[in-house]
Parts: structure tokens; sequence; C-alpha cells
């Protein structure tokens, strides 16, 4: 059974058609036209040439003295003098690190290896000054006598004995806390068969 008859569905979809399309057809503005971006643009560039122009009329202006302010009870000037101060902008890693690299540049030879890293190759004791003779990692040889720095951890030869050279190093912990130790290097014997 039909409800609707082909007329009044034809008429219905033709109704329908008709209302979408008043609904399209809106004669409101769209958005801006290329009249208006033209105004707009020269409207723009007329303000910065009056800009331009005023800017170089401009006098110099002459600094002031800073006005005088009360803080806490005080009256009078602030002003900030840095002289012995860091740069509280400048970062504490970046200090730690110049400053190491500034430390390895003013280091002997010897305080470019741990002490570990070194070896005793001979001892000359039974003399006024006790002598040792020191090989590094990279097979150079030094000379060394009590109070020579050596090792990366500021470390100082504090005694030279008949096969045994003593070094007293000092380390700074996290804290800030120092620490020494005493490292003794051995002449080191062959073993044969």
């Amino acid at each position: 059974m039909e409800v609707w008859g082909d007329g009044v569905r034809s008429k219905a979809i033709a109704m329908m058609v008709a209302l979408l399309f008043l609904a399209s057809c809106d004669d409101g503005p769209q958005g801006p036209t290329t009249q208006d971006f033209n105004r707009e643009r020269e409207a723009l560039m007329a303000r910065v040439k009056t800009k331009k122009a005023t800017e170089k009329k401009v006098q110099p202006v002459v600094a002031e003295a800073p006005p005088e302010s009360t803080f806490g009870g005080y009256t009078g000037t602030f002003s900030y003098d840095r002289t012995g101060m860091r740069d509280p902008f400048r970062s504490f890693e970046w200090e730690e690190k110049s400053r190491a690299a500034l430390d390895l540049a003013d280091r002997g030879p010897l305080e470019q290896y741990d002490v570990n890293q070194l070896s005793l190759l001979a001892v000359v004791w039974n003399t006024g000054t006790a002598r040792a003779l020191v090989q590094d990692p990279a097979g150079k040889s030094y000379i060394v006598g009590s109070g020579t720095r050596i090792g990366k951890n500021e470390g100082r030869v504090i005694d030279i004995d008949d096969n045994l050279l003593v070094v007293k190093e000092t380390y700074v912990d996290f804290l800030g806390q120092e620490t020494t130790k005493d490292i003794e290097l051995r002449i080191r014997r062959s073993e044969g068969g």
C-alpha cells in the first residue's frame, strides 16, 4: 500500500531542492576582497614611511640620573658592583670544565697519568739526594726526586727507598672534603725460569 502518490512525491522532492538552493544562496560577504587587501597594504606602507621619517628626526636622549627610591628604610640610588662576583647566568658545569682545562695546561708530563699507570724502573738512594727513574705508558722515562709532582690527583713524591717510591695523593670528594692516600710503586723484577 502506497501512502504517497507520484505527484506528491515529486512535489516534495522539488520543494526540498528549492529549499536547499535558497539556503546555499547567501547574499552576505564571503571574506575580504582583493580591493580590501590592497587598501590595507597601502595604509601599512604609509605608516611605515611616516615611522621611518620620524625616526630620522629623533634627537639622542641624554641619560638622566636614576630616580631615588625607598626600600626598607633606605632612600637613595641603587647600584650593583659585580667586581669579584661570578656571572649568575654562567653555568657551574662550564666553569668547572674550563678550570679543569686550565689545570691540565699547567700540569707536567707525569701529572697527565694516574700513578698506577706509571712504572718504577730504577732507584739511586744511597746518595745525598735520592732519585728514581719512572716510565710513563708512552715509554718515556723521567727522573724524579722528593717533592716532585706526579699523578692526576695532586700527588707528590714523599719517599724514595731501596726499591720503593711512595707518592701521597690528595682526593676531594663531592662534599669538598680532602682525603690523602699513600701509593707505593715498586721495581718489578722479571721472573726467570
